[in-house]
């Protein structure tokens, strides 16, 4: 029985595998004739079919997210506008040519500029790039050196292949697309931009005649909008085109199309604001013609940021510094100078949030959207005034008396004076031999202020209090005081660029003066009263006045209100500080804490308003009939070329401050001259709603107009 059931078993197995090897073998057969009936019978129309059929993937650029101040008005965003893209095709040369022009006329049809970045012009033959750039270029084409631009020209029609006309304008267009072809690496799966900004009727000219025009493919792009005009510019910086070095640099998430920020805003936050691209399938004929699109992957939209900024408010600032300058250089106040440029900071002096931030001359960041023309361009960079420059952070400047306060603070607390020490003013400072400075009160009017308290000498501004002050307590208590308050190092504000100042010490001396004899007690009187070696940004110096009218305490300047995510989300303000601080890498506040005497700071802030409240204040005509109370201080500092630059700082209300506004004016003559700035920017701040009174110069006395 067991020998009959395994014969039994072993016939089963030998059943289904010879049923295996059938159907293998049947299978085997189907197969060969598929093949056959593929590669003979039907081998010819298949190829010819995916010979004329060509499958391609293309980028959906991502919508550049917003940039938006605190109450939420839009000051960039992005629009959509049609640009016109082209891929290689396996259309001959001739018809590529052909096609080109065609492609031209339309576009110039419309006046919508394209690509030209061929470097010869036929209007006569000549090179329109530097002798230098000239050079690199002949070898990065392989051309002889002693060629002629004629030569050279000729050279690329025969490259090109350009024999579908003579006209010589038409041969330059077709090498002008060509040259951008070959520059930018076309495929067939990789496109290169020709133009943007295509109207609609232009856009249906091209998709009702899409035979003629080889590889061309319309998009739909986003592009950046400032809605504002030069509005806060210098804050929200621009975006354009990246070029060669940014894109080697990023070339593993970056096309040679794409935008990205270069200053400001833009630039600092890129990786926020740029979003994720999306993807698309095109199905087009060899002819170039497309025949099918379809979504792989939709883009994302980057984040939008929310800044601390208020428009009206920085409309405002902008507004009222343009026109103090001009009014200065005017002789709107009784003499002309040569001022240009100036900066100022609205800040919040609790939390440090920038209000407002304005630098003149200003720029329009739409003049960079698409890229800048030669002639804006050559506008912008032979400006003495430098508009491209943000000086509210990359422009230091001495200081002058505004710098006081610091020395008052440092005397007090180092003990050299007391509230009630008073210092007689004598006109001038004569206890060294070899350095003997004067008041600027000695100056003028041969006589000193006489004796003084550290109220009225900040109120009087007096030079020789403040030499006393600081010779008997050094310059090394100075400048533990000066840092305290964040002057010479950088405020880590959200900005690329930022300047970090000097500070005068023995050894800034040494480094920035190697050769000049090490440091002396007339470098301490010069540095306590804002001079010497002294440059402060105006960023510093609106924190250092927001520091004292706070009470002291230490605040961190900040533009930066939220990041608001496509999803809905908001980027918390620990990631936010990490990816500024290890963008910026300005490193941690090493100045030591320091707990100042309120008696003290009473006292010093005493005399601010006594500068704007009392009749010998430096700035008393500037506020007289002002509703709200307010500190401040002049300050006129020595500059190059024997200029002087005009400072005023201040804040308000008095009794409560809120905000702390420094003003800068390069070669202004007198700090108190800058004080109608601060006027109207706390005028709309505050709701007063009330215009600039213009001050009848006769009836100011000379005595306040100098420090």
């Amino acid at each position: 029985m067991i020998r009959k059931s395994l014969k039994t078993k072993k016939t089963n197995i030998n059943l289904r595998f010879n049923i295996l090897t059938t159907l293998i073998y049947i299978i085997g057969i189907v197969l060969l004739i598929k093949l056959f009936s593929l590669q003979i019978v039907h081998g010819a129309e298949y190829l010819e079919e995916s010979n004329t059929r060509l499958t391609r993937e293309s980028t959906l650029e991502a919508a550049r997210g917003s940039i938006l101040d605190k109450t939420g008005a839009e000051l960039v965003t992005s629009k959509m506008q049609f640009s016109l893209e082209m891929y290689k095709t396996k259309a001959d040369t001739d018809t590529l040519n052909t096609d080109i022009l065609n492609m031209i006329e339309v576009l110039e049809k419309y006046g919508v500029s394209y690509v030209n970045s061929f470097p010869i012009n036929i209007e006569p033959f000549e090179f329109t790039i530097s002798e230098g750039t000239l050079a690199n270029w002949k070898k990065s084409n392989n051309l002889n050196e002693d060629i002629t631009a004629q030569e050279a020209f000729y050279k690329f029609k025969d490259k090109y292949k350009i024999q579908n006309t003579n006209d010589i304008t038409k041969i330059r267009k077709i090498i002008a697309i060509r040259y951008e072809l070959s520059q930018k690496g076309y495929s067939s799966t990789k496109s290169v931009t020709i133009a943007k900004n295509i109207p609609r009727e232009a856009v249906a000219e091209f998709s009702e005649s899409s035979e003629k025009f080889t590889g061309v493919n319309i998009v739909v792009q986003p592009i950046r909008e400032y809605t504002s005009g030069s509005l806060a510019s210098h804050i929200l910086g621009y975006a354009s085109q990246i070029n060669q070095e940014e894109y080697e640099a990023r070339k593993n998430t970056y096309s040679q199309n794409d935008i990205i920020g270069k200053t400001g805003i833009e630039a600092m936050f890129e990786e926020y604001l740029r979003g994720k691209n999306g993807t698309k399938q095109i199905d087009m004929n060899v002819d170039g013609t497309t025949t099918a699109e379809y979504i792989s992957q939709e883009a994302v939209a980057g984040s939008d940021i929310v800044l601390t900024i208020d428009a009206n408010l920085q409309k405002v600032t902008e507004d009222a510094l343009a026109a103090n300058i001009q009014k200065i250089s005017n002789g709107g106040f009784g003499q002309a100078y040569d001022a240009k440029a100036g900066a100022c900071v609205v800040m919040n002096v609790n939390n440090g949030e920038i209000l407002a931030m304005a630098s003149y001359p200003d720029y329009n960041p739409e003049d960079f959207v698409g890229g800048i023309s030669q002639e804006a361009w050559n506008n912008y960079a032979n400006n003495a005034a430098k508009p491209l420059v943000n000086k509210a952070i990359q422009n230091s400047y001495s200081p002058g008396s505004t710098f006081k306060m610091v020395t008052a603070i440092a005397g007090l607390e180092s003990g050299v004076i007391n509230l009630n020490t008073k210092i007689n003013d004598t006109g001038v400072y004569t206890k060294y031999r070899d350095y003997q400075p004067k008041c600027w009160y000695y100056t003028d009017y041969h006589v000193g202020h006489g004796y003084l308290n550290v109220s009225g000498a900040i109120e009087k501004s007096c030079n020789y209090f403040f030499y006393d002050t600081a010779d008997r307590m050094g310059i090394d208590n100075l400048v533990r005081f000066a840092k305290y308050f964040g002057l010479g190092s950088k405020t880590g504000i959200e900005l690329q660029s930022e300047a970090s100042g000097v500070l005068a010490s023995k050894e800034t001396k040494e480094k920035l003066h190697p050769n000049e004899p090490s440091w002396t007690a007339g470098n301490t009187l010069q540095a306590a009263i804002g001079q010497s070696d002294n440059e402060f940004t105006p960023i510093q110096m609106a924190r250092y006045i927001s520091i004292l009218a706070n009470g002291g305490n230490k605040i961190n300047p900040t533009i930066i209100k939220n990041i608001r995510n496509p999803d809905g989300s908001e980027t918390s303000r620990e990631e936010i500080n990490k990816f500024v601080n290890n963008k910026l890498k300005t490193g941690d506040d090493n100045s030591e804490d320091i707990q100042i005497n309120q008696e003290y700071l009473k006292a010093i802030l005493q005399g601010m308003q006594s500068v704007t409240s009392d009749t010998g204040g430096t700035a008393y005509v500037r506020f007289k009939d002002f509703n709200i109370s307010v500190g401040g201080k002049t300050g006129s500092a020595e500059a190059p070329n024997n200029q002087v630059h005009a400072w005023f700082v201040g804040f308000a209300p008095f009794e409560n401050p809120e905000i702390a506004i420094v003003v800068m004016v390069e070669n202004g003559g007198h700090g108190n001259y800058t004080a109608e700035v601060v006027r109207d920017i706390m005028a709309e701040y505050f709701g007063m709603n009330t215009q600039s009174v213009e001050e009848d110069m006769s009836a100011i006395p000379y005595i306040e107009i100098l420090n």
